[in-house]
């Protein structure tokens, strides 16, 4: 029988309790981004109410226009930073920097468009309410593998609050993580439905319940494996590392006010006393945020810039450390933003650089389409930067560093860390020590600044790899190679951190053998399942 067509009062209520509990969704995933102990339990159900929501689309433009409602409710309750600090960065009103991200929404986070279609696909094949919830739940990380998102995100970072169940990271990744999530949601909903119908069904809860349990339960057990393989003996060689976060962000308010010359200055002075503080804690490797040092090292502009950079030569020398600094490097037709490395060996001060090579489309990358003088007319903050070649290894041979032996170290500036490919190529290249250098004064608001560090640190657990980063602003800190935070320093904060972590030795997982393979075996394995079904149901 064709089903009812609703009466417009029926449509205008399913309409107006479809877009609150859409709403709510997005809200307790907000709440779930915030990385907390309460976010981490409300993430098990977040998602509940969107697919209910999608339960009772009746049609294929309802299933669209929820995935796509969705989209928007998650990027302005995720990510309204990123559109307040796209404003205070570009200059637009805050509204219509609000606007355009709604706009954008279903380009940036197009995962829950997919998963609604797949999800109604899916169902209508096969009948099968828990293969839907299968297609729906690989269809949704697989988009966010194959799909270049904008701020890398997914909201399996949220499991950062859990010690035990972010160390599965290293096999299935981030991703991996986030189908977990949105399996136990589809659970948590099956169970609500099948207590809603006659007593005799409601038996039924206990069968997804189950499931969501053993699963879990499975990630943690895995992760007490892991911490306890993980566990360093007492002989293994460490490393005392320091970041420096000084606080000081605003470069272009503070060379209006005293000169390019002297906002420098300010800025070095502050970072060497921190250091030195950092130094007599007993620090060996140092490590500066990203531009710290806003001009070219080793290829001066000037009679101030030549002596400027002998003055930090000096600095590393006469207290026998090695650094780490955001600064820029240029060859004979570009610049790029680099990551500078002084120590000394041999009895001399060596140099070594890492070019940035992941960078953030507009603000410092322009297509060449849109590479010209009226585009930059009209759009002034556009970036002139350009792209290194790819993750790169540098050796550290301060006699301070490592023993005889020194360090291998891969640089990682800020966008950098977005993408785990680069952690993944730089510790498969020998990488001992993932060093991140950061300038996210420019979203200093909201969970920008957590969000960023989160994403961070998975990069330590998917290569079991420790990690140092340094930011301008906040948030700093040290990181081992299971992801606990050995030392960390707010928003806000003017802090020199310090704590000693294992250079990884040759680490192996999943992840550093097969990359992102999860999401892709996910979708396939639904596919096969889904085709065998339909084949029975024939």
């Amino acid at each position: 029988m064709p089903a009812a067509r609703r009466t417009p009062g029926a449509r205008a209520r399913a309409l107006c309790v479809g877009g609150a509990a859409i709403l709510v969704a997005a809200l307790a995933i907000a709440r779930w981004s915030h990385v907390d102990r309460a976010g981490f339990v409300i993430g098990w159900v977040a998602l509940v109410p969107w697919l209910a929501v999608l339960d009772r689309a009746r049609s294929w433009r309802a299933t669209l226009v929820a995935g796509w409602t969705m989209s928007v409710a998650f990027m302005l309750a995720v990510f309204g930073w990123f559109a307040v600090a796209v404003a205070g960065y570009t200059g637009m009103p805050l509204v219509l920097a609000y606007a355009l991200a709604a706009l954008a929404a279903p380009l940036i986070e197009p995962q829950f468009v997919a998963c609604a279609l797949a999800r109604r696909a899916a169902h209508r094949t096969s009948g099968d309410r828990a293969l839907a919830a299968l297609c729906g739940a690989s269809t949704y990380v697989a988009t966010e593998w194959a799909y270049p998102k904008l701020l890398g995100d997914t909201i399996g970072f949220g499991f950062w609050e859990s010690a035990l169940l972010r160390q599965t990271a290293d096999a299935i990744g981030p991703l991996g993580l986030t189908f977990v999530l949105l399996i136990a949601n589809e659970c948590v909903l099956a169970s609500a439905v099948a207590w809603s119908r006659a007593p005799r069904a409601r038996v039924r809860i206990f069968g997804p319940l189950a499931l969501a349990t053993a699963i879990v339960g499975a990630l943690a057990l895995y992760g007490r494996v892991r911490i306890a393989q993980l566990e360093p003996g007492p002989d293994v060689p460490t490393l005392t590392v320091a970041a420096i976060q000084a606080n000081l962000g605003d470069y272009r308010a503070m060379a209006a006010e005293r000169g390019t010359y002297g906002a420098v200055r300010e800025v070095l002075d502050a970072h060497e006393a921190l250091t030195d503080a950092a130094l007599r804690a007993g620090a060996q490797l140092v490590v500066w945020p990203e531009t710290v040092y806003p001009t070219t090292f080793g290829a001066p502009k000037s009679p101030d810039g030549a002596e400027l950079d002998r003055e930090i030569a000096r600095f590393v020398e006469g207290r026998g450390f090695s650094l780490v600094f955001g600064a820029y490097d240029a060859d004979a037709a570009r610049e790029y933003n680099a990551a500078i490395l002084l120590d000394r060996d041999a009895g001399r001060i060596g140099f070594d650089a890492y070019r940035k090579s992941r960078l953030f489309p507009l603000t410092e990358r322009v297509p060449a389409l849109l590479d010209n003088d009226l585009v930059r007319g009209l759009l002034p903050w556009l970036g002139t930067w350009r792209p290194g070649e790819s993750a790169r290894v540098l050796d550290v041979r301060g006699p301070n560093v490592g023993g005889t032996r020194g360090i291998r170290i891969a640089p990682l500036i800020c966008y950098d860390a977005v993408d785990p490919a680069l952690s993944r190529r730089a510790v498969r290249d020998g990488a001992q020590l993932l060093v991140t250098l950061s300038n996210d004064a420019w979203f200093a608001s909201g969970d920008g600044p957590l969000q960023h560090f989160v994403v961070a640190g998975f990069r330590s657990i998917e290569t079991r790899t420790p990690q140092v980063r340094a930011t301008t602003t906040g948030i700093s800190g040290i990181v081992s190679a299971t992801g606990e935070t050995l030392a960390i320093a707010g928003v806000g904060a003017r802090a020199a951190l310090v704590a000693r972590v294992v250079p990884a030795q040759h680490p192996v997982t999943l992840q550093l053998l097969w990359g992102d393979w999860f999401p892709p075996a996910a979708l396939a394995g639904a596919i096969v399942a889904l085709v065998v079904r339909r084949m029975r149901r024939s």
